[in-house]
């Protein structure tokens, strides 16, 4: 594993620990992870003093640095600043600092595979031990039965596991569909990645999250169409066919899961508790940001204002219980989603700020992967089809017809690992901005959304998404500036042209016209004696 990216593998690897927060006062609550994902803002500021080169590009700069100014001015003019300051560092942390490290530290596709891969294995883990909460009866709480998977997060982060098992089936199924199908080397990779995308969807079923089912499949479905319309099709047909079998195969939990489904489109008719309570908060959010509708209350100010504005039947806290955890009331600090609280915080100008962002991201990111699909058999940068001593052959060389048949299936596949790294960041992105509309950032997965917007963030603003592999030394040698001026700057005395030996040598021999008057003098036979004329 390349050391600039462990930092961002163990901030991910980290939430595999089980969470040892037993209540939900006390403060906040400081995970591995995010004390990982210090380390990691720490490490990349490390490597820029050390590196002194030009950090970001200008539109980088100006796309990741703009929520963090809309942010400073919301907390500036926030009614108690010093409060606010919490909430102005985490929301840094979360949108712009950890996003920054990713791109800063990622130095080819391949980087960009360990960070992806390790939020495969965290998926598969946390949906392993899902499945085993719902068999055993070890989940949370849900209908008066302990079956609902939380994974290792408890049950007062019901959403957490969900996040990671949907953050993990779009990567493996971009991955799966980026690999090719005919190559009998390649089919093992291919149909692991697909099995482990299918099997993602169990856990993501009996997690009995209905924004994570609606953000996974609207994904999922971008994920697909950028792979090829007929092949997206198939795939949609062949997964709900799948999905059918999974409900009908869970035995007395398909009336739940055909309960749950069923909400969906109930919830203006008839529905449920927490869609009744989500409802008030958004409407609470909507009144906090008509009073301060430019920079909003100030970070972590909803919760301060949120009864001043709610209705009356709202709900003061959701109850918890179950996978380990005694009954407990959760306080409903949060509208449950991303864009009303926002606009309820830090206004008009934090709303546009970050709807801007994720907006540039996503354009440059899909223009990104257009741009690769249109190149055809154009080479990518660093894979060149013809090596440049190759590239203008001697005349009495013959054609080097076996260097472009040899290196074409290697730009091939360069380009088709380039395409499912677009697709999966892609998809990552068209993810979290559905599942926004249903939660919001808070709970140990929050330090995870970072490093995925930092993956999506790269894709789309960094020059190094093009390389499949990093930099040799040798590259990275030749392309750095050198202590010196250069030998072209160099000139003889007295105007006169340099001679330069770098091109061939003149051949030996009499020349074929008659010898100058000057030449007459000279003797012939080796290019060391015009060496010497032009010397004297």
């Amino acid at each position: 594993m390349p050391w600039p990216v462990l930092p961002a593998v163990a901030t991910v690897l980290l939430l595999c620990l089980p969470d040892q927060r037993g209540d939900v006062g006390g403060g906040p609550h400081v995970t591995p992870a995010d004390l990982a994902s210090v380390g990691l803002v720490g490490y990349c500021a490390l490597r820029l003093l050390r590196d002194r080169a030009r950090p970001l590009t200008r539109t980088a700069a100006v796309v990741l640095g703009a929520p963090a100014l809309a942010v400073a001015v919301a907390t500036v003019a926030a009614d108690d600043p010093a409060s606010a300051l919490t909430g102005f560092a985490r929301c840094t942390q979360i949108f712009v600092l950890v996003p920054v490290a990713v791109v800063l530290l990622l130095r080819s596709r391949r980087d960009f595979r360990w960070v992806a891969g390790a939020v495969v294995v965290l998926a598969v883990v946390q949906g392993a031990v899902g499945v085993r909460q719902y068999v055993t009866g070890t989940g949370a709480s849900y209908a008066g039965r302990d079956v609902r998977a939380v994974g290792t997060f408890g049950p007062l982060d019901v959403m957490a596991m969900a996040t990671t098992v949907g953050y993990g089936a779009v990567i493996a199924l971009s991955v799966g569909l980026a690999l090719p199908p005919t190559r009998t080397g390649a089919r093992w990779p291919r149909r692991a990645a697909l099995c482990c995308a299918a099997a993602l969807l169990v856990p993501l079923a009996l997690s009995f999250s209905r924004g994570a089912w609606i953000a996974t499949a609207c994904a999922g479905t971008v994920v697909l169409f950028l792979h090829g319309a007929r092949r997206a099709v198939r795939v949609m047909a062949a997964l709900a066919a799948a999905a059918v079998l999974a409900v009908c195969g869970l035995g007395a939990g398909s009336g739940l899961m055909a309960e749950r489904l069923d909400s969906i489109t109930r919830v203006s008719a008839a529905p449920d508790r927490s869609v009744t309570d989500r409802y008030s908060l958004w409407a609470a959010a909507t009144g906090i940001w008509r009073d301060h509708p430019v920079t909003g209350v100030g970070p972590k100010g909803f919760a301060a204002h949120r009864d001043g504005h709610a209705s009356i039947g709202l709900s003061a806290a959701s109850d918890t219980a179950g996978a380990g955890h005694a009954f407990q009331r959760e306080p409903l600090l949060s509208p449950h989603n991303m864009y009303l609280l926002v606009l309820s915080e830090q206004g008009l100008i934090g709303a546009i700020a970050l709807l801007g962002c994720w907006s540039a991201l996503l354009l440059c990111g899909l223009t990104r992967l257009s741009a690769l699909r249109r190149s055809g058999r154009a080479p990518l940068p660093g894979h060149a089809a013809v090596p440049p001593h190759a590239a203008m052959p001697p005349p009495t060389a013959a054609p080097p017809t076996a260097v472009p048949q040899a290196a074409a299936p290697e730009c091939a596949g360069a380009r088709r690992g380039a395409t499912g790294c677009g697709a999966a960041a892609v998809g990552l992105l068209v993810w979290q901005a559905v599942d926004f509309l249903y939660a919001d950032i808070g709970g140990p997965t929050t330090v995870l959304t970072s490093v995925v917007l930092g993956l999506a963030a790269w894709w789309a603003l960094s020059p190094a998404a093009l390389r499949d592999a990093p930099p040799t030394p040798g590259e990275r040698a030749s392309t750095a500036p050198a202590s010196g001026p250069p030998r072209a700057e160099l000139r003889p005395p007295y105007g006169r042209p340099a001679f330069h030996t770098a091109g061939p040598a003149r051949p030996c021999g009499p020349p074929s016209g008659p010898p100058s008057p000057r030449q007459a003098s000279t003797p012939r036979g080796c290019p060391n004696a015009h060496a010497e004329e032009v010397r004297r």
